[in-house]
């Protein structure tokens, strides 16, 4: 009688960089912020209120981070009176097919908000 020997499978393993990408990406409003902003620059006030529902000092840590990401640029134009835009940089817009593609797919096949 011939024992076969057990297969041996390597372990599964989250793809590293999709990983780091939902846990920064994930982060709340992160997303949206970047989704709002690829129609092109905005002031902190037009984005508060088209991302709806955020404080300004998570607005203001959020853009921070994607700053510090190398995602989103501030610009500061010399007044009067004096504004500030955002607006998103090279590899933030290298984001912005593939979160089309996700509205795209929440589109058809995520249930619609409560």
């Amino acid at each position: 009688m011939t024992t076969k020997s057990p297969e041996i499978h390597e372990p599964r393993a989250c793809d590293a960089a999709l990983a780091r990408a939902f846990e920064f990406l994930g982060k709340r409003w992160s997303g949206v912020i970047l989704g709002t902003l690829r129609d092109g620059p905005a002031g902190f006030s037009e984005l508060r209120r088209a991302v709806g529902n955020i404080s300004d000092s998570v607005l203001s840590e959020r853009l921070s981070e994607l700053g510090s990401a190398g995602l989103v640029q501030r610009s500061v134009v010399a007044g009067p009176p004096l504004s500030v835009t955002y607006s998103l940089t090279d590899g933030g817009q290298a984001l912005v097919p593939a979160m089309r593609e996700l509205s795209a797919w929440a589109k058809k096949n995520l249930p619609p908000p409560a």
